[in-house]
């Protein structure tokens, strides 16, 4: 591939290109099938990964062989890029749903400032008002909000993280070590679920077979895990203003 690549940066022929996307177009899918795990089936998967195929040709275009980087790496941050995008694009989800997610996200911030600690589901539900079993559903419906977990608050480019700017790398470092204080925080089977899906790349069916539970129970955890963790990530950034 190295000699390809090399071949690519002199002429820049979409034949090349077309070739280069043709090799790596696995990596399309696999972004693809982790996105899609919590996405509702009206959804056109299809799409999906069009959106993708085309994070991919700009990954091509944009890549560069001399830096110290995996095309891997950087393509991947394109075209989950390119992905969210789309869904954003397609305002997926109700306007209710996002005022339930609202609220869910802002007690669980203001319960866990106030506690010091991750609160128990007893300490959620009843500072929403609602039963236990309204607070697993409540959960369940905010799975699908999940799929777009730290982009919100971490806007971080692959171009960045390869710069050699030292402006650029004390902020990534900064922004990292954020990122492990907020997951420090987490209960210890949120913060394992955490671990495997975003570190390891392993997908919420093989956490469960690793963790014994159900792939429902993990996505649920992954859940709880996120807004957690966006809560932490928010405040941090209200205490720098």
């Amino acid at each position: 591939m190295t000699a390809l690549w090399l071949k690519y940066r002199e002429t820049k022929t979409v034949e090349l290109r077309n070739e280069i996307a043709e090799h790596y177009l696995p990596l399309v899918r696999i972004v693809c099938g982790r996105l899609a795990v919590s996405l509702p089936p009206h959804l056109d998967k299809d799409d999906l990964l069009s959106s993708g195929f085309f994070g991919l040709l700009d990954a091509i275009d944009r890549f560069d062989i001399t830096r110290n980087i995996k095309f891997e790496t950087y393509a991947g941050v394109r075209i989950r890029g390119a992905m969210i995008d789309y869904l954003r694009s397609k305002d997926w989800i109700p306007v209710s749903m996002r005022q339930r997610i609202r609220k869910y996200e802002q007690t669980v911030c203001r319960l866990e400032n106030e506690l010091g600690r991750a609160a128990t589901d007893e300490e959620l539900a009843e500072a929403l008002e609602i039963s236990i079993e309204d607070l697993q559903t409540l959960v369940n419906q905010c799975n699908s909000a999940t799929i777009i977990p730290m982009e919100d608050y971490l806007k971080t480019d692959a171009n960045e993280a390869v710069d050699n700017n030292p402006s650029n790398s004390t902020e990534l470092f900064e922004i990292r070590e954020t990122l492990a204080k907020a997951i420090e925080r987490l209960p210890e089977r949120e913060r394992i679920v955490v671990s495997l899906y975003y570190y390891e790349e392993m997908t919420l069916k093989e956490i469960s077979m690793v963790l014994h539970l159900t792939e429902a129970r993990i996505s649920q955890l992954h859940t709880k895990a996120i807004f957690r963790m966006r809560g932490y990530l928010a405040q941090s950034k209200e205490d720098l203003l």
